[in-house]
Parts: structure tokens; C-alpha cells; sequence
């Protein structure tokens, strides 16, 4: 498992639950790390954790939804990595459900600037340094973007939510597009149902579990290891010529 030995990739949230799940998989296939996250107690402990696969690691605390410290951040990690092959903007909150006539502008405007705002800045600085590495001479890249099924299905009582999930389709897109020039992907990827804090109330509820269980084909919840693998595919030159893509894991959920 050194496929990826060499290459550095920064995981967004990268302290906790699926970008935790991510950044051990690159871990183990020899993947140097920066994680993000804005917890210093949960980054010291994952950076801990993913030390112990004998890769450089270095944890940031960064909030995303803040543009200077992205800039900050991306700089510092630049200083201290060296170079960026692959980057997965992965932060990202949930939104207080309810009605959407009672859905604030404050709400809305937190739910967005964290998960599509902060996705902005992520993708933006990174997508800045590998144009100007491919202009180089150094081409290549991968851009990954954290979804959701509920940017393709009716996520009632969660509009903000599903509003920047469905956003990042698009950019992503767009991005795979313009960017192929420069041989740098972008893709993204749509948990479904995965067990995580961010969830862990919802899957704690009797009645929540026994009407969404049954919808799942793979009859269990989604946990974070599950997305090891795509993290290693998608930053390895396996993945060079897949871009513009949407990854859906969610063990059959969305088309069942």
C-alpha cells in the first residue's frame, strides 16, 4: 500500500468522521496529509492517529467559511508540504430542520458559508497553486468535492442544506471542465446515511432509524472507513482519466 507515496492531499474537516475515514485510507496507501478543522483537541488526535502510518501529517485549524485563514492556511501548508496533489473539500455543518416559510436568513446564510463559501476558497486555492504548477511544466492535480444525496433528492425541511450540496455538483462540474487542460480532475462524492457526530442524534431516534433502515438496501448505516477507498482511487493516476464525475455511497439508498 505506497501507491500514493510521494503525494500530499488535503482533507477539509479532515479531524472527524468521513474526512477522518478518507485520511486514513490515504494514510495507509503512503499519502502525506494536512487536515483542517477547527477543533485543536480532534485535530491533535488525528493527527496522532495518522502519524502512526509513517506519513507527514500536519493539522490546521482553519475555519473554512473564513476566507483569510483559508488563504492562511493553503500559504502554510504550501511553506510546510511543499506542493498540493490533491485536495478534498470536505467540511462542512447541518442545518436546525424545520418548515422552510420558518427557515431564517441566518440560518441560510451559516449553512452556505461554511459548506459552499468554505468549498469555494478551498477549491480555489488549490485550484490556483496547480495551474501554476501545470504552467510550469508540472501538470496534474484532483479536486474533490463532499456532496450529499441530498443535493438529488427531496431533502424537506433541509433547503440550505441541499442548496450547497447541489451547488458543489455544479462547480465540481465545472471545474473538471476548465481544469482538464491543466490535467487536474474534479469529481464529487454523495454520502448517503453515514454514522458520524453530524448524525449521530438523527440515527439515535427509534422513529427516525425504523423508517430510513428499511430503505437501505445494505440494511446498515454508512461509516466512515467506507470511503478509504474512493479517497485512494480518486488521488491515484488509476483515476487520471475519470473527472466530472459524481460518486453516490450510500449502500443503494438513492435508487431504491
Amino acid at each position: 500500500m505506497s501507491a500514493l507515496r510521494g503525494k500530499v492531499a488535503l482533507v477539509t474537516g479532515g479531524n472527524g468522521g468521513i474526512g477522518l475515514g478518507m485520511a486514513e485510507g490515504l494514510a495507509r496507501a503512503g499519502c502525506d496529509l494536512v487536515i483542517w478543522g477547527s477543533n485543536p483537541d480532534k485535530n491533535a488526535a488525528a493527527e496522532k492517529m495518522l502519524k502512526a502510518h509513517k506519513v507527514r501529517v500536519l493539522a490546521q485549524r482553519c475555519d473554512v467559511a473564513d476566507e483569510a485563514q483559508v488563504e492562511a492556511s493553503f500559504a502554510a501548508a504550501l511553506q510546510a508540504m511543499g506542493r498540493i496533489d490533491g485536495c478534498f473539500a470536505n467540511a462542512g455543518v447541518s442545518q436546525k430542520h424545520g418548515p422552510f416559510h420558518e427557515l431564517e436568513s441566518a440560518e441560510w446564510k451559516r449553512v452556505l458559508g461554511v459548506n459552499l463559501d468554505g468549498a469555494f476558497y478551498t477549491l480555489r486555492a488549490a485550484a490556483r497553486h496547480m495551474v501554476a504548477r501545470a504552467k510550469a511544466g508540472n501538470p496534474g492535480g484532483r479536486l474533490v468535492g463532499m456532496a450529499s444525496t441530498a443535493a438529488v433528492h427531496g431533502a424537506a425541511r433541509a433547503q440550505a442544506y441541499a442548496a450547497s450540496k447541489g451547488a458543489m455538483l455544479a462547480v465540481v462540474r465545472a471545474l473538471a471542465v476548465e481544469l482538464a487542460r491543466y490535467k487536474v480532475t474534479a469529481n464529487s462524492i454523495l454520502p448517503g446515511w453515514i454514522e458520524t457526530d453530524m448524525t449521530a442524534r438523527a440515527m439515535g431516534d427509534a422513529k427516525f432509524a425504523g423508517a430510513v433502515m428499511p430503505r437501505i438496501p445494505l440494511r446498515r448505516w454508512g461509516a466512515k472507513e467506507d470511503f478509504a477507498g474512493i479517497a485512494v482511487y480518486l488521488m491515484s493516476d488509476a483515476s487520471s482519466y475519470h473527472t466530472g464525475d459524481s460518486f453516490v455511497i450510500d449502500g443503494a439508498y438513492t435508487i431504491f
